[in-house]
């Protein structure tokens, strides 16, 4: 009998191997308390534990680009201030054992970013697990199983995968990733897709259901593995894998091309980065530049505010690293759900509609005009253009604007060189930015459409409420009358709208994003030349009648369906 299982597609393909089963040690916490004189000889053995992780990380030799930013993202971790003196501080003050003071932080982060909205923060949890892991081994003086002995065409299934885990792993005979837990943009996603193989995320419970070295298949393109294929099964499924090759080798030559329409419409398409080493996996996946960078990572993983010279070096470090390429930077996106360890927000009922981005940064213009004053000085050493994200009207905007004017007048005194020609645009992600949008063009460069967060304040729906998830959609017919709403605008006014939020990222919505008039695609690294390939394929009078009419469909069922069928 053959056996079906669903997850949530994290990188696509299709592989057909055997079932690995890879199940982490279990670890006994001691819950003892210690004695004053012991203080000193546990804090040593967790500063011993975290230098030999430090060191075994630095040794990133036969690591591809992936797992060197794992590494690296852990080193920042690992060497940040906060995270050793709070395990410090419960060994010193609370009398705990080193395990334990190690455990409850560890516990206490991931807690905390397990509670940020945002999908890609959200994830980061997994750095933080996976440090506990291997600094919890090293305290016990256990080796790890690793995944560097599996046999050829295997499928590794998990209840999850950390960074460490993979990174060890015998590359060249994984055939596919399986896991109860994680999401699109987890480490687990995010290392399959460096490798170009499939994997499924989130299938709750696929590890206590599927026996060792079963032959199975796992499609990522469809979301499933299938345990005990039929004869007939496997051959369609080799068939398939025959046309997927065939598809990724043309890939290969297109990713560095410019997105141009057989009819002549052409359009960027680049990536979301949140730190440098993802722009090094950008430019080598072929971005015509950067449409997003978040700026958080600067703010949440430091021990203050940081300075100017602290956000300058790495904002001219980025500008650089594009050359000509078009560089954009979104101003400090805190509060709501993400949070500081150093600032104290108020206490909100309802976060993500209060005090927080653009709002916060007006309120505390000494914060905002710090990172203001390091983006137009890193604006002359390329193509960087500044984000302002949710914004609701006018007002906020030009006040804006008026800070940058203070920050070049004062430049011009002192000296300082900077782009004199420096773009600054806004996110597009309230229902009131799309309202306003008419008014609002008259004093932006350029509009970048947020979906994630224009979709649920359209919808009034929370996306991350599991009740009413089924109501949150991209192709609701309110939510693309938007994106139509703002694009034509910015086209009025001879300026150009992207798109920065999943929705770009959405492949099966390339033709219909392009009909809309979209002119950036501002997508997942590993998505570019898949959406490259699809905007050479069409024609854009084509996909302009076709995205037209639906917008007089009523609902998205409708609209997803007719899309599905457009595209094969």
């Amino acid at each position: 009998m053959t056996n079906k299982y669903q997850g949530i597609k994290a990188s696509s393909g299709i592989a057909i191997g055997n079932i690995y089963l890879f199940n982490r040690e279990k670890v006994d916490i001691d819950q003892s308390k210690i004695e004053k004189e012991l203080i000193e000889k546990e804090i040593s053995k967790v500063n011993d534990a975290i230098n030999s992780y430090v060191n075994q990380l630095s040794d990133t030799k036969g690591a591809n680009q992936a797992q060197i930013n794992i590494a690296n993202a852990h080193k920042e971790l690992l060497q940040d201030p906060y995270f050793s003196d709070t395990i410090e501080s419960k060994i010193t003050n609370e009398l705990k054992n080193a395990e334990l003071a190690l455990s409850e932080t560890i516990n206490e982060m991931v807690e905390i970013m397990s509670q940020i909205d945002d999908e890609y923060l959200k994830e980061r949890a997994s750095d933080y697990k996976d440090i506990g892991y291997q600094l919890m081994y090293k305290l016990k003086g256990i080796t790890p199983k690793d995944l560097s002995n599996i046999e050829k065409n295997t499928i590794i299934i998990s209840k999850e995968l950390t960074p460490s885990d993979t990174s060890n792993m015998n590359k060249e005979n994984v055939a596919g990733f399986a896991t109860d837990l994680g999401g699109k943009t987890s480490h687990t996603s995010i290392i399959a897709q460096t490798l170009d193989i499939p994997a499924l995320v989130g299938m709750k419970d696929i590890s206590t259901k599927v026996e060792d070295g079963k032959l199975a298949i796992i499609d990522g393109n469809e979301g499933f593995i299938i345990v005990d294929p039929s004869e007939e099964e496997l051959e369609i499924y080799k068939s398939k894998i025959k046309k997927e090759e065939e598809i990724r080798q043309r890939l290969k030559l297109i990713k560095d091309k410019r997105a141009t329409t057989k009819d002549g419409r052409s359009v960027e398409v680049s990536a979301n980065i949140g730190n440098l080493e993802d722009l090094k996996i950008a430019i080598e996946n072929g971005c015509d530049g950067v449409g997003l960078f978040r700026t958080e990572f600067l703010y949440m993983e430091n021990t203050h505010f940081p300075t100017e010279d602290e956000q300058f070096e790495v904002y001219k470090q980025a500008t650089k690293m594009l050359g000509e390429k078009p560089l954009i930077i979104r101003t400090l996106d805190i509060g709501g759900d993400k949070g500081l360890d150093y600032f104290e927000f108020p206490v909100e009922e309802n976060p993500f509609l209060g005090y927080r981005a653009i709002r916060l940064c007006l309120d505390r213009e000494d914060i905002f005009m710090t990172q203001l004053k390091a983006l137009v000085r890193a604006s002359a050493y390329g193509n960087l253009k500044i984000m302002i994200p949710m914004i609701i009207n006018v007002s906020e905007f030009k006040r804006t604007l008026e800070l940058v004017d203070q920050i070049k007048s004062q430049f011009d005194k002192d000296g300082i060189s900077y782009n004199k020609d420096l773009e600054i645009g806004i996110m597009v992600e309230t229902p009131a930015s799309v309202f306003m949008a008419d008014k609002l063009i008259k004093y932006v460069d350029f509009f970048s459409i947020g979906t994630n967060d224009l979709s649920q304040y359209t919808l009034a729906c929370d996306r991350g409420n599991e009740n009413i998830s089924y109501l949150y959609s991209n192709y609701n017919p309110a939510v693309l009358r938007a994106i139509k709403h703002v694009i034509d605008e910015s086209h009025k006014a001879n300026k150009w709208t992207g798109m920065c939020g999943q929705f770009a990222s959405d492949t099966e919505a390339t033709k219909l994003l392009l009909g809309l008039g979209l002119d950036e695609f501002s997508a997942a690294s590993s998505k570019i030349a898949e959406i490259k390939d699809t905007i050479i394929n069409s024609e854009f009078s084509e996909e302009e009648k076709f995205a037209i009419s639906l917008l007089d469909l009523e609902t998205p069922e409708e609209i997803e369906e007719k899309v599905k069928n457009h595209n094969n």
